[in-house]
């Protein structure tokens, strides 16, 4: 018999608001139609969208692109169309099943690989948990001058404290993700209209493989790992698993193909501010001769000569922004991740004091934050193929989905997608030893 859950710990499967409700059986039904039908299915993909641009991301995309310039963009766009692929299948298996992916493999896979998925998704949380909290504590410090052990201290706290208006319904929560999430997305039209991109170069490497030395191939591997989220899979399929119920195979289908419209804005969102960050740090510090920029603070720092106080405080208001609102999200997929997998969850409280400890001791000891955010990134991207693997493995067993199992394309692109992902993880692992 499982523990029974606190009110604390209903963000692995919120309830929703009747009018949602309501308002999408009316779009299911054809009652309404265009953008009204859509809006009450707007949510899990936009959560699961911030942890598409947190703060990994900011050091991953800004070290590529100071260091490579434009070259490594076509990096972005492969993750992107990797995430939007993945994430697709993942709100479809909730939407099928009723559950989300780690309770689908404690019910049909063996022990031993359920615990072993477990320990290895338990690693990737607190990778993802570092990135976020570091990130957040780096705004604080650089935006208000706060000490960096003090602004991980508000982090936690600030975090926990939107946590908590999940009390008040799934509504308020998801609003308050999706409105830093918009003003990421802000801050990133205003750095690109300060930093003035070649449109051209932006096309052309968007489309154009390239890969060069090792430390492209590491930066390349951190891309896939800051953009295609090991807990944002598991999150999404959590999200959508209660969030709609389907009475009959007719509104599975329904439900599915407007959860597919929604994830395609949330992902071009996300695409649209991951090459914005890439070129960006490309137009302003590669093209001016600062291609050894490969820490927040130094681009931060010198940001401020090169295109003024105004650009430099938009970069760091998107940095906290990111740090903050990731941070909730991890949360949220940590406790997804526990529950699933091992059959109980811990209160919020102690997650996240829990999740804080690796981030106090690294700014304790003095470690470089922006390094290691780009290492936790590596760690992401070598974890992800075991939930990418479980995920084809269900979303193809027509037994589990039904109506909605994969057509046979779908299969492919995704299974590729697992090959490449392992490919380069195993081309790091190789240059990295023996390179």
């Amino acid at each position: 018999m499982q523990p029974e859950i606190s009110s604390t710990e209903t963000l692995v499967q919120p309830s929703v608001p009747n009018k949602t409700v309501e308002a999408a059986r009316a779009a299911i039904m054809g009652k309404s139609r265009g953008i009204r039908a859509l809006l009450p299915f707007l949510g899990p993909a936009f959560i699961a969208s911030i942890a598409y641009i947190d703060p990994g991301n900011f050091a991953t995309n800004i070290q590529s692109g100071s260091q490579f310039g434009y070259k490594m963009l076509w990096v972005v766009v492969l993750a992107n169309l990797m995430a939007l692929l993945l994430q697709n299948l993942s709100a479809k298996l909730g939407i099928a099943t009723g559950k989300n992916l780690p309770e689908l493999c404690r019910d049909y896979l063996p022990r031993w690989m359920t615990i072993t998925m477990w320990v290895f998704s338990e690693v990737a949380a607190m990778a993802t948990d570092l990135a976020e909290f570091l990130g957040a504590t780096l705004g604080l410090n650089l935006l208000f001058g706060i000490p960096l052990l003090y602004a991980t201290l508000l982090t936690g706290i600030a975090t926990y404290l939107i946590l908590m208006l999940e009390r008040f319904g799934f509504r308020p929560l998801e609003k308050f993700i999706v409105s830093f999430a918009v003003l990421i997305g802000l801050c990133y039209l205003v750095e690109t209209l300060i930093s003035k991109p070649s449109l051209s170069q932006v096309i052309y490497h968007s489309v154009v493989p390239w890969l060069g030395n090792k430390d492209s191939i590491i930066l390349a591997v951190g891309v896939i790992g800051a953009t295609v989220m090991p807990h944002a899979i598991y999150l999404h399929s959590s999200l959508t698993q209660n969030r709609i119920v389907p009475r009959n195979d007719r509104e599975k289908i329904k439900i599915h193909q407007y959860s597919t419209k929604e994830i395609i804005l949330a992902m071009s969102f996300a695409g649209f501010v991951n090459i914005s960050m890439m070129y960006m740090a490309a137009a302003v510090f590669n093209t001016s001769g600062h291609n050894g920029i490969s820490d927040i603070q130094s681009a931060y720092k010198t940001l401020t000569p090169l295109l003024g106080s105004a650009s430099a405080s938009v970069f760091l208001v998107s940095l906290l922004a990111s740090g903050i609102s990731s941070s909730v999200v991890g949360t949220m997929a940590g406790q997804v991740i526990m529950q699933g997998f091992a059959g109980f969850t811990i209160p919020v409280w102690l997650r996240r004091v829990l999740t804080m400890a690796p981030t106090v001791v690294i700014i304790a000891l003095g470690v470089d934050p922006t390094q290691t955010l780009v290492i936790s990134q590596v760690v992401l991207s070598i974890v992800l193929p075991i939930p990418i693997t479980a995920l084809i493995y269900f979303t193809r067993r027509k037994d589990i989905m039904g109506v909605l199992v994969n057509k046979k394309i779908i299969t492919i692109l995704s299974t590729f997608c697992a090959i490449v992902i392992l490919a380069l993880n195993l081309f790091l692992i190789y240059q990295t030893i023996w390179g």
